[in-house]
């Protein structure tokens, strides 16, 4: 086993980039989703109302709706047509995640990312078994069964228990049932099932990852003759049975991530020591031709800290 090995997750990018170029795209994710929530929280907490409402439905600068699809689907099929400025607001971000890649929503908006991201950074630290794995399917079949009590009670089902949108009125309302919520996502995440709640249950990432299947923004990893087998990116990326197609396939093949699942959450490109991966569109599947050889992972581990 080569002294490559006992590197912790990302310390090898970290000693070639820097701390920051090996944090990057989480650093952008991080601002970007406290911007988000605090355009929300600006007019409960301080009466500057930029944005009215919360991720589900919302009013911005009193002319832009934004409506969730999720949400305005479950409204049709609990037989509940929305007003006009509602469906213009769905259609608008429906387009937008279909055009840029649905689970954008879930790396780079959604509020609960950072909480199961910490679970999994602990759950790694302290070196804890894969636990529970259901199928990845699984978070469709939630999907379905919410529309489908939607359909059956006539209200918006997922809106009960969305954790999302119970965080926003904790944080104005300050209900304590709801960090309760947010620490057993955390926990089971950390303890139950590695990934668990964006990976296999939740179903808005279900949802976006269906409507973001065909989105123009992917990632590549067009260098992958470069790559060194240290497995960073199976480690930190929270979709990793995504990697393998594009880092592994044979000559000819693609070198575009195009897995639905794909979050385009940035972190492979951080921890690549070597630059395998980069953002691009769909249409650009070139892969980069084999260039010096790079040197070996021994010597590389061997540079201090």
């Amino acid at each position: 086993m080569s002294a490559r090995t006992h590197l912790p997750v990302g310390q090898e990018a970290i000693q070639v980039k820097g701390w920051i170029g090996s944090h990057r795209f989480l650093l952008l994710r991080r601002t970007s989703q406290l911007f988000f929530l605090a355009l929300f929280l600006l007019g409960p907490w301080f009466g500057v109302w930029v944005v009215q409402g919360t991720l589900a439905g919302s009013l911005t600068l009193g002319v832009l709706p934004l409506t969730d699809p999720l949400v305005l689907l479950q409204s049709l099929v609990a037989g509940h047509w929305p007003e006009l400025t509602a469906l213009i607001g769905g259609l608008i971000v429906l387009v937008a995640y279909a055009l840029i890649g649905g689970r954008v929503y879930c790396s780079w908006v959604c509020p609960i990312n950072p909480v199961t991201d910490a679970a999994n950074w602990l759950h790694r630290k302290l070196d804890l078994p894969k636990g529970w794995q259901p199928k990845r399917s699984t978070r469709l079949w939630v999907l379905a069964t919410v529309l489908i009590v939607s359909a059956l009670m006539g209200v918006i089902a997922w809106e009960l228990v969305n954790p999302i949108t119970m965080l926003h009125r904790g944080l104005i309302f300050g209900a304590g049932f709801v960090w309760a919520m947010i620490a057993g996502i955390f926990v089971f995440d950390l303890f139950v099932s590695r990934h668990g709640w964006c990976g296999h249950i939740c179903p808005v990432g279900a949802f976006y990852g269906l409507i973001g299947s065909k989105s123009l923004l992917r990632v590549s990893a067009a260098n992958r003759a470069a790559c060194d087998d240290c497995m960073d990116c199976y480690a930190v990326c929270p979709e990793n049975q995504i990697i393998s197609p594009a880092l592994k396939g044979k000559p000819g093949t693609t070198p575009l991530i195009l897995s639905p699942d794909c979050t385009n959450c940035g972190r492979c490109i951080d921890v690549c020591a070597v630059n395998v991966f980069n953002f691009t569109n769909r249409f650009d599947d070139h892969v980069a031709a084999p260039s010096d050889p790079v040197p070996a992972p021994d010597a590389r581990a061997a540079r201090p800290i």
